[in-house]
């Protein structure tokens, strides 16, 4: 049988050990999948676009398939026009990397999440010169609400505003950056559970629980964490989000509703893994390689 080759796409400027061992964890599992996998960045693939002529600017030979740890989507796009499988896709993870794109598809599912407005764009040179449409936010979510960059991981770029005042004043701060306002869930704030999706199935949950009195749960801002075994309500709000995003392997966030009830906060579509197995023991990267492997 040939032996795959694969790609694992990082991203060339961001080099700390936090990323760095989650590339190994997945190098180490493709090894033991029988792929022979090569780490290559960004900077040394470049998508290559001349008249007739598409290719990319690399001294790699194409793999038989690319693992893309990375939110470079323009190479992934590329990478799927010269036929490539790319994993997650282009579209999957530019619609996770969007925090808006990700609302905005998942309502059509009838997926339930927090009461959610998208601010107006402007351009950068321009920003909001007025503030107007700050008076419909305030009227359909009332404060205290929270207010979210577009972009953004580990609950880093999320506010929680109780004022008027303070709502204009984190507007201002945030500047021409995309961003929208949403819901406070008060009732279980600083509280989530991190769903690991893998094809069809969630492999791992760990429950996330603020000690701080911070709204947020998330364990890179002092959260801890314990293992948790989800029910199949929240299982199958998991699954629908990341089929409805067309994700292969994902982690899914999901908030607590008055009645306890699943909510979706987020989904990301390079789930950082090392927390949930570090909590629960269950490596995600042997599964996902696995998942690779019987999709191609």
């Amino acid at each position: 049988m040939h032996k795959k080759n694969a790609w694992l796409i990082v991203n060339e400027f961001l080099n700390s050990n936090k990323f760095n061992e989650i590339n190994q964890y997945l190098l180490i599992a493709a090894g033991k999948c029988g792929v022979q996998m090569n780490v290559v960045t960004n900077a040394e693939c470049m998508a290559y676009i001349n008249g007739f002529e598409t290719g990319l600017v690399t001294s790699h030979s194409l793999p038989d398939f690319v693992l893309f740890w990375d939110k470079d989507i323009r190479l992934a796009r590329h990478l799927e026009i010269l036929g490539l499988p790319v994993f997650n896709s282009s579209k999957a993870i530019e619609a996770c990397d969007d925090k808006r794109l990700t609302h905005i598809l998942l309502q059509k599912e009838n997926i339930p999440m927090p009461k959610t407005i998208i601010a107006p764009f402007t351009y950068n040179n321009i920003g909001y010169t007025n503030l107007e449409f700050l008076t419909k936010a305030e009227e359909k979510l009332l404060y205290p609400f929270v207010i979210k960059e577009a972009y953004g991981s580990f609950g880093q770029q999320v506010y929680l505003v109780n004022s008027h005042e303070e709502a204009v004043a984190r507007i201002e701060k945030i500047g021409a950056k995309p961003m929208l306002f949403q819901e406070f869930l008060s009732m279980n704030a600083g509280a989530d559970l991190r769903l690991q999706v893998v094809g069809d199935s969630v492999i791992a949950t760990m429950f996330r629980y603020s000690v701080t009195g911070d709204f947020r749960a998330n364990l890179t801002l002092g959260g801890k964490m314990e293992p948790y075994t989800p029910d199949a309500s929240q299982v199958e709000l998991a699954l629908k989000a990341a089929k409805a995003l067309s994700l292969d392997f994902c982690g899914v966030d999901l908030l607590f509703g008055d009645r306890e009830e699943p909510i979706l906060c987020e989904v990301n579509s390079n789930a950082h893994f090392k927390n949930i197995f570090d909590c629960t023991g269950v490596n995600a990267a042997i599964p996902i390689m696995e998942h690779i492997l019987e999709k191609i």
